[in-house]
């Protein structure tokens, strides 16, 4: 297994999420670019939260830092800087040159806890975001890798199959999860906030 693919953590710790499923694109709200129609439900969407006052971009900034507890590795992603000491502006780049070394060795067993606890606390403070999740009801929710040059989709999203969307679809399944149920319930190790102590030390 690929040491960035989380498909077998899936498996392993949350096989309530594990597998395909088929959605019908005429049914469907996609998730694709940032700048599209529902581009609010794409991590990269630029809609701060705030974690005891410190602030994260996004969801995939607060996602992308809870990998990591190794002050001084948070300290430098948080400002940007790569594992060779270049300057990066992409978050998931950045978060990425220090994984091999120092990315939490219990991390595939809280991933999807994490997201949802990143996705929860998006609804709680993006006014935008939380009328726009609701103007999908009755819709199903999908990230839609059709560009991506993998054959088939990641974890988190689909690809076309005829008239339908067909993948695991992570990312629409906590999305529909949380617009169904007004909320997410999520269970993480004691130390999943470590970060947010070194941050509010050195930046």
């Amino acid at each position: 297994m690929s040491f960035y693919s989380i498909s077998e953590y899936i498996k392993e710790f949350y096989p309530q999420y594990y597998g395909y499923a088929t959605y019908p694109k005429s049914e469907c709200v996609t998730i694709h670019k940032v700048k599209g129609e529902w581009g609010i439900f794409c991590n990269f969407a630029k809609t701060p939260i705030e974690i005891d006052g410190v602030v994260f971009k996004s969801s995939e900034h607060l996602f992308q830092m809870m990998k990591f507890k190794d002050p001084a590795v948070v300290s430098n992603i948080m400002k940007g800087v790569t594992s060779k000491g270049k300057r990066c502006y992409e978050i998931k780049k950045t978060a990425r040159s220090y994984e091999k070394d120092f990315r939490r060795e219990d991390w595939g067993s809280m991933i999807v806890d994490a997201m949802k606890f990143c996705l929860q606390k998006k609804y709680e403070q993006c006014a935008a975001f939380r009328e726009k999740l609701h103007e999908s009801h009755g819709r199903f929710i999908v990230e839609d890798q059709t560009t991506w040059r993998k054959k088939k989709p990641d974890a988190w999203g689909v690809k076309p199959d005829g008239d339908n969307f067909t993948g695991p679809n992570l990312l629409g399944r906590l999305l529909m999860e949380l617009r169904e149920n007004g909320g997410l319930e999520y269970n993480l190790p004691d130390d999943a906030f470590e970060f947010i102590s070194i941050l509010k030390e050195c930046c």
